[in-house]
């Protein structure tokens, strides 16, 4: 298979030639299928039971007044259903492989292995390797395996049809939709999704911005942040309610820039007119449940898996020497948080937020255990077992203020896509130059709008 031909269209009459085009063509779709309708009322008698049902559903679903709410509706279901039911599977897999870990320090014990080996191979390449499962593995098969009923229920295309306009608008077409919506599960998914639009350049522009949707591995710093500054703010009892709700403005806010970008792509170094997003619905049927989760666990939740433990596990190992390694007194890791300091500080961040990013650059799973290092000056990783623990070090111990945690999670949501999504996009592209453009896209967005949010919030003199 050849990499994607993104070579833009000469501008003038040929562009102007190709839209009036495919406007005829999408006119002679329509007509078509209003003839077919019109000859099969004449001719088909039916004689079983009828579907009317299905078309009054199918009103509903793409309704301009409720097509949008029961999407919203749906998609937080299915968020809430892999948040809440992941946390029981994902607390009883890390105890599981952390009881691993412990077994694999006594091998080394009875080995007399020396403390540096130990240090490598156990508490910087296994246990990078286990977090990364632990916190992977149990909402990639919720999320998947959900998405995955939908589809083969019918609703999935239904999306499409609803946000279809919007991403008209941005110069792309409605299955971008369909991509997005399984970056939220995982990034690099998202990428392999993109598979099913026909055009390269809008299939290169939904690669470019699938990133802005947070995955399942930016889901736990999103949380534990907004429970710690949103949920206090909240009125008693509200809470929990107050801090999901900033996690789906924050989701929105993605969203949104996805459009935005798509948009500015569209017009520029991907310039093109969109092609005709021709959807003939599927009839809305029982899943196969069975089938359908099987096949979402081995064709996606493992695909994906494997390949994030293959780039993460070598990076814990460059973590650890990182934090290990000495120079003047200070370890590598310190001196590298001091020479981002004044570039963290402009984006309303600190060297050691803007370093944990960057390290976290195999798995966004490792970004927060890897601050916690930096600020304790642990020569592991490391991780808290209590939100108020991690208040206590953030707010008192590193002078965190809502702005802080405002522009690490917008930093967070919009920065580039990690090692497993780059590898994704360099294996479906077949060209490292776009690989490359798809980190340095989100990055220099995620740079703007954390910089211009601190500068206005400090103007104002809000912090």
């Amino acid at each position: 298979m050849s990499g994607i031909n993104t070579a833009p269209p000469e501008a003038g009459p040929g562009v102007v030639n190709e839209a009036h085009q495919l406007e005829i063509r999408d006119r002679i779709v329509k007509t078509i299928y209003r003839e077919a309708e019109a000859i099969a009322a004449r001719v088909v008698r039916q004689t079983g039971p009828h579907r009317d049902w299905e078309h009054k559903v199918d009103d509903i679903l793409t309704s301009r007044l409720l097509g949008f709410p029961i999407m919203f509706l749906l998609l937080g279901l299915a968020f809430w259903i892999t948040l809440v039911g992941a946390n029981y599977p994902s607390q009883l897999l890390a105890k599981a492989l952390f009881w691993g870990e412990e077994r694999l320090s006594e091998v080394f014990v009875r080995l007399d292995a020396p403390p540096w080996l130990h240090g490598l191979v156990v508490t910087g390449v296994y246990r990078t390797a286990a977090w990364v499962v632990s916190v992977m593995l149990p909402p990639m098969a919720i999320f998947f395996s959900i998405f995955a009923l939908l589809e083969d229920l019918g609703y999935l295309p239904r999306v499409a049809f609803n946000i279809d306009p919007l991403f008209k608008m941005a110069g792309t077409q409605g299955k971008q939709a369909l991509t997005m919506s399984m970056g939220f599960g995982c990034n690099a998914a998202g990428v392999m999704a993109c598979r099913i639009i026909e055009s390269p350049r809008e299939r290169l522009i939904a690669i470019l911005t699938n990133n802005f949707v947070p995955c399942n591995g930016r889901f736990p710093t999103l949380i534990a942040l907004t429970s710690i500054f949103v949920g206090p703010a909240a009125a008693p009892g509200f809470s929990s309610l107050a801090a999901s709700f900033t996690v789906v403005g924050l989701i929105l806010a993605g969203i949104l820039i996805t459009l935005l970008t798509s948009w500015l792509l569209s017009r520029t170094i991907l310039k093109g007119v969109p092609t005709t997003f021709t959807l003939e619905l599927p009839p809305l049927r029982l899943p196969q449940v069975g089938r359908v989760l099987v096949r979402s666990v081995l064709d996606r939740t493992l695909f994906v898996l494997a390949r994030a433990v293959t780039v993460a596990a070598p990076a814990g190992a460059v973590v650890w020497l990182l934090a290990n390694i000495s120079f003047e007194g200070q370890s590598l890791l310190a001196r590298g948080a001091g020479l981002l300091e004044p570039f963290g500080r402009a984006l309303g961040l600190d060297g050691f937020i803007l370093l944990a990013f960057i390290l976290g650059l195999p798995a966004n799973e490792i970004v927060l255990p890897i601050l916690l290092m930096g600020y304790l000056s642990a020569g592991t990783m490391v991780e808290v077992d209590s939100l108020n623990v991690l208040q206590n070090i953030l707010v008192h111990g590193h002078g965190w203020t809502w702005l802080t945690a405002l522009c690490t999670m917008l930093f967070s949501l919009l920065h580039f896509p990690c090692g497993t999504t780059l590898f994704t996009i360099q294996r479906e592209t077949k060209s490292i130059r776009w690989a490359v453009w798809a980190a340095v896209i989100p990055l220099a967005v995620a740079g703007l709008v954390c910089f211009a949010v601190a500068q206005t919030v400090r103007s104002l003199g809000l912090v």
